[in-house]
């Protein structure tokens, strides 16, 4: 049920350190990469944005975005969306970045990017085919080897997400009009077993991260874009097209 759930800006400093927590929670206590409370108190005062879920009284997610400008582009870079276990799958991921939308949307901002795992396909699938986002860059190691163990010491290749808000694409996957991805001129595959892998074959992972950096890669500079993702039995399928419409 979401009908409880409340979306508004976060303003004050007790918001703030609940954020923090809710990274903790989240992201394991042992993560040092965790962002402090300074961090969303300036996103904040800077024209970023913190916006919180919160049932009844009590915050059980957020959505932490910083101001950005590239060339004569405002747009804002979506650093981190967290929801707490107790509250996942209701749809809250969804509700913050709709709410994020429109406060952008509000402020004539049309542009939201954020980074995300490939080998996290059903992150992909929710950027892409619920929000109608697009991809058109792959940053190896964007973070560089890092301390979280969410990382396993790998290196955090990263897709980044273009979110055109104000897009037909957009519009229309918001309003759960986009079909389900079916062909394309090229694909890219993630084979079924990747989470076997993770578990406990990290060199497999490893090799596969390597595959996937040459595809995406080799793709983008024919000016190609990732805009959906199939998820099979088989495996997840990165859908590709040549894209020029922005």
């Amino acid at each position: 049920m979401i009908s409880d759930i409340s979306i508004r800006k976060c303003t004050a400093l007790d918001d703030f350190h609940r954020c923090v927590a809710i990274q903790k929670s989240v992201w394991g206590e042992s993560d040092l990469e965790v962002e402090p409370y300074a961090t969303f108190v300036v996103a904040n005062q800077t024209g970023g944005q913190v916006i919180g879920a919160f049932d009844g009284d009590t915050m059980v997610g957020f959505t932490l975005a910083m101001a950005a400008i590239r060339g004569n582009t405002r747009y804002l870079h979506s650093h981190m969306t967290g929801v707490l276990l107790s509250h996942r799958d209701r749809r809250i991921g969804r509700m913050l970045k709709l709410f994020q939308r429109d406060e952008a949307l509000a402020r004539d901002i049309r542009l939201v990017e954020w980074t995300f795992d490939p080998l996290e396909t059903r992150n992909a699938h929710f950027n892409f085919n619920r929000l109608g986002a697009i991809s058109r860059q792959f940053i190896p190691n964007f973070y560089g080897v890092t301390s979280s163990p969410l990382h396993r010491g790998l290196a955090t290749d990263r897709l980044l997400a273009e979110w055109h808000l104000d897009s037909k694409r957009a519009i229309a996957a918001i309003n759960d009009l986009t079909p389900d991805p079916s062909d394309s001129p090229a694909t890219i595959r993630l084979p079924a077993e990747l989470g076997q892998w993770k578990s406990g074959d990290l060199p497999r992972v490893a090799e596969l991260q390597t595959r996937l950096r040459t595809e995406f890669q080799r793709w983008f500079a024919k000016g190609y874009a990732a805009t959906a993702v199939r998820l099979t039995p088989s495996g997840a399928y990165y859908h590709l097209s040549p894209w020029s419409d922005f």
